[in-house]
């Protein structure tokens, strides 16, 4: 697939080396695409980046992915399938830009032609795009309106080593909250282990009738 990635930084040239190693044609998204040369990845502007797309990747800080996405236009971005793995979070980390909301939902409500799915964002970089170098699976989460395009962004996370049961559909767009949210204790977890390279997993009875 074509899939373009908005943002340069650690999340964005990842999972673009990742679906790049899986046979996917990828390429990075930037304002200023003349100074984010020597990525080892393609780089272009932000409208070419989205006309190139059939897959949509936001990873750009949350904060500003709404207005960076009003940029490029709805018009644009109607019927691509939209990822987004952002979280919004202030400069010193101490506070969510969308307390009581999520970045996911605010973008599917500004560009509602554009199926948008969460996922990835309670992982590191690393994590993401290599999972099976953890001590054993973990979880990763979906959410999102669109059945179509969540069965889309599954096969990608398949091609980045999550099988399919190690994925979860949360429900729609508004679990997203959940998702982003759990960005504080994923920063807690972090400074109690010692890394940011590790993810969680959810557990269950072995079957719904267990005593």
């Amino acid at each position: 697939m074509r899939i373009g990635l908005l943002g340069t930084g650690n999340v964005a040239r990842a999972l673009a080396h990742g679906w790049r190693a899986a046979g996917h044609d990828v390429l990075l998204g930037s304002r200023h695409p003349e100074e984010r040369t020597g990525l080892g990845l393609p780089v272009a502007g932000l409208d070419a980046t989205a006309a190139h797309a059939e897959v949509l990747v936001n990873a750009t800080p949350g904060g500003v992915s709404v207005d960076l996405l009003r940029s490029i236009g709805a018009p644009a971005l109607a019927g691509t399938l939209l990822i987004d793995v952002g979280v919004g979070l202030s400069d010193d980390f101490t506070a969510l830009t969308h307390p009581n909301s999520s970045l996911g939902e605010l973008i599917q409500e500004a560009f509602p032609l554009a199926p948008v799915v969460k996922t990835l964002c309670t992982m590191d970089s690393t994590t993401m795009t290599t999972p099976g170098e953890l001590t054993e699976p973990g979880t990763v989460f979906l959410s999102g309106d669109d059945a179509e395009a969540k069965r889309t962004t599954g096969r990608l996370l398949t091609d980045l080593g999550w099988p399919k049961s190690s994925q979860l559909d949360i429900g729609g767009i508004t679990t997203a909250r959940g998702q982003e949210h759990f960005a504080f204790l994923f920063m807690g977890i972090a400074g109690g282990v010692g890394s940011h390279t590790f993810n969680i997993k959810v557990v269950t009875r072995p079957s719904a009738d267990s005593p």
